[in-house]
């Protein structure tokens, strides 16, 4: 296959399967693997084998760790434990002369992380929180009315909407939701894997007259929760997993190229 000098190394996109690609790259990147179907194809296969092996790690029992490895380990956890110690003096140090220097009322806080991201992201992340520990009433209507639940979605957001399948990634449909917006209706859709973990899709419209000013994939943390979001058009899409990063990035990437084709 003819490469173009704009391509995506190999190294690139394993670099992106890993979770390690520098974040100002991934919009390109992404829009690449869009208009790029077999490269898209190549990259969801190789996230697929990775999230496989790692559910087969989980599942295999490999013992208690030999006291010979530990050993090394220890040396080393002591060690930093010295210079966390050291460092904690020097930053108590610190800390105590700038406030010396720094007059009363004039110290700013920092922004929350959660205040970071769009409105309808910072929703997503709430709905995330407040539906995912449900044991009973996680959504309104189950994956076996998918067809009636995307069509009352459709409906009632006003725009055609879709419930990716993430089958591939280990997650099964559960369902979805309406939920209310400042703006007008929301959708959630939530996903679980065997292990009872769950990720959500959260979709809203835009009004034409007010479009949002960020459009590129992007992804923002709050504690152990990642939002990656991304809008196309009319429609503002927050995928939400508390899971690691990596795993994470992947099946909100497998949304997106589904979302976007």
């Amino acid at each position: 296959m003819t490469r173009h000098d704009d391509a995506p190394s190999d190294d690139e996109l394993h670099a992106f399967v890993d979770g390690q690609l520098a974040a100002a790259r991934m919009p390109a990147l992404l829009d690449w693997l869009h208009a790029h179907p077999d490269d898209a194809a190549r990259v969801a296969a190789w996230q697929a084998q990775r999230l496989a092996l790692r559910r087969l790690h989980r599942a295999t029992d490999v013992g208690a760790t030999p006291p010979a490895l530990l050993r090394p380990l220890d040396r080393l956890r002591r060690r930093r434990a010295s210079l966390y110690a050291s460092a904690a003096v020097l930053l108590l140090g610190v800390g105590l002369v700038v406030g010396r220097l720094t007059a009363p009322g004039t110290c700013e806080r920092a922004p929350a992380l959660a205040a970071a991201g769009p409105a309808f992201v910072r929703d997503a992340a709430v709905a995330y929180a407040v539906y995912t520990p449900e044991v009973r009433h996680p959504v309104e209507v189950g994956a076996a009315d998918e067809a009636h639940l995307v069509q009352w979605l459709t409906k009632r957001l006003g725009a055609p909407l879709k419930a990716p399948s993430l089958l591939e990634q280990g997650f099964r449909l559960l369902g979805g939701r309406l939920l209310p917006g400042a703006d007008g209706p929301r959708a959630q859709f939530m996903y679980e894997s065997a292990a009872g973990q769950r990720v959500t899709l959260y979709v809203t419209v835009f009004d034409p007259r007010h479009p949002p000013a960020e459009t590129a994939f992007r992804s923002v943390r709050d504690g152990a929760v990642e939002s990656f979001y991304w809008v196309d058009g009319r429609m503002g899409y927050a995928f939400s997993a508390a899971l690691p990063p990596a795993d994470a990035m992947a099946i909100a990437t497998a949304v997106y190229l589904q979302l976007s084709h």
